[in-house]
């Protein structure tokens, strides 16, 4: 009867050693990849930087740090994020009018007066070949007023309140975005990087003071996202990568000549992007993108050497840069494995099955594989934790494990071991189901 044998199940028992053969065998638990080889790496004593990192831009995985967590300011290296949010919320065509206060910024600057316009496009060549800190704000002021609701085409009749409002809705933009690729020590004060601060009460009544600042590692994400990610990157790097740009304002009257400043350009094979800065508080700071060989590296810097001192960062980022090159290969590190099943209590099976197990097949989430880039000094390691035994009733896509990947004895990724079938519970009209099969039989109940 096909009622009777659709409801009739029940488990098979099978031994927890045998599964476990079973199960360590499909995930190939313990060491993926042992190399022999002495660490190679790099003083502190080596670097000028007060704060450095290293980071493998694909996964943002820091292959060296100095200081990499310590708060600090970062000058016009802010204007990369500047220059993603305006690619990711603008339109470059756009026509973006300087205010009073825009005009009023300090140098570097490119010189617009309140009323004057621009292309959005054109601008963004100002912001990032020179440094312009007067474009910034007018781009932050045109963004933040459309984040408003305002007219932008009304930003030269802005007072100064007004203009620091729509500057802050760009701001919230800034510290948004760093938040969402995991940015909990950077906070955006000025959209051109300039030394700010603000103070606040804590719960104990005392003042604190919040500043411009962020972290190497946190640096380096930022740029990681710009080059890699970002829906933007082509025009990002596009705009960076540019050596020389000219463009006049919106009424032809004057012209103006932006020079890419960014010496890394030439300086390295495979150089991508990058975003020099400076201020009083943050000493010389630099981010830049290298790409070889399919590897992608990012090195931050921050304060690296105060007034004078501006050609310590180009040493510290060959340095950086060489050794991420010479010692750190893309090594495939994972594969997605199939795993065995696991036993299933109380389950309703088929009569002729009824004390056999039901065997419920589970998968592995996420990717088929993972790379990195791993030295020779490194492991990784790829290790499974799981039920032995389900209790009925199992939902389909129900966590029953997890499959932990480690990179040099940090915890990498981890994914979820999952159900892939529902199966009900036996109920007391299942046994007696079955007990009305085994009294009849096989055969006389088919009649």
């Amino acid at each position: 009867m096909y009622f009777f044998r659709h409801y009739i199940r029940y488990i098979r028992k099978i031994k927890t050693a045998g599964f476990w053969l079973l199960l360590t065998a499909g995930l190939c638990i313990g060491r993926i990849s042992v190399r022999a080889g002495e660490p190679q790496t790099i003083s502190e004593n080596d670097l000028f930087s007060q704060a450095a990192v290293l980071m493998d831009a694909s996964n943002g995985r820091v292959l060296y740090g100095k200081n990499e967590d310590t708060v600090l300011a970062m000058a016009s290296t802010t204007k990369i994020i500047t220059c993603i949010i305006a690619l990711e919320y603008g339109d470059l065509e756009d026509t973006v009018t300087f205010s009073s206060y825009a005009a009023a910024q300090p140098k570097v600057k490119l010189g617009m007066s309140r009323g004057e316009q621009s292309s959005l496009g054109d601008l963004l060549y100002s912001l990032m070949l020179e440094s312009h800190n007067d474009t910034a704000v007018a781009i932050a002021e045109h963004i933040g007023a459309q984040q408003l609701g305002w007219d932008p085409g009304q930003t030269a009749d802005h007072s100064r309140e007004e203009s620091v409002e729509v500057v802050e809705a760009f701001l919230k933009l800034m510290n948004e975005k760093a938040a969402a690729l995991g940015c909990e020590n950077t906070l955006y004060l000025t959209p051109n990087g300039l030394d700010a601060s603000l103070e606040y009460e804590d719960g104990d009544g005392q003042t604190r003071e919040l500043f411009h600042s962020t972290t190497a590692t946190e640096l380096a994400r930022v740029m990681s996202y710009c080059v890699l990610a970002s829906p933007r990157k082509e025009k990002f790097l596009e705009i960076t990568q540019t050596s020389v740009y000219g463009f006049t304002d919106l009424s032809d009257q004057h012209y103006y000549s932006c020079y890419n400043h960014n010496a890394f350009l030439t300086m390295m094979s495979g150089a991508l992007s990058g975003k020099t800065g400076y201020t009083g508080r943050a000493g010389y700071c630099y981010v830049g993108a290298l790409e070889s060989e399919g590897r992608t590296f990012v090195v931050a810097l921050l304060n690296c050497g105060a007034y004078g001192n501006q050609t310590k960062k180009w040493v510290d980022l060959r340095r950086l840069m060489e050794y991420g090159i010479k010692y750190y290969e893309l090594t495939e590190i994972y594969e997605k494995p199939e795993l065995s099943s696991i036993p299933v209590d109380g389950a309703v099976m088929e009569p002729e099955s009824f004390f056999d197990a039901y065997e419920m097949p589970v998968s592995v989430t996420g990717e088929e594989s993972l790379s990195v880039l791993l030295a020779e000094w490194e492991d990784a390691r790829v290790s499974v934790e799981a039920a032995e035994r389900l209790t009925a009733p199992v939902a389909v896509g129900t966590v029953v494990g997890t499959v932990s990947v480690s990179v040099a004895g940090e915890l990498y990724r981890r994914f979820d071991i999952i159900t892939e079938d529902d199966v009900e519970a036996k109920t007391w009209q299942d046994n007696i189901l079955y007990m009305a099969w085994l009294f009849f039989g096989n055969a006389s109940w088919q009649m």
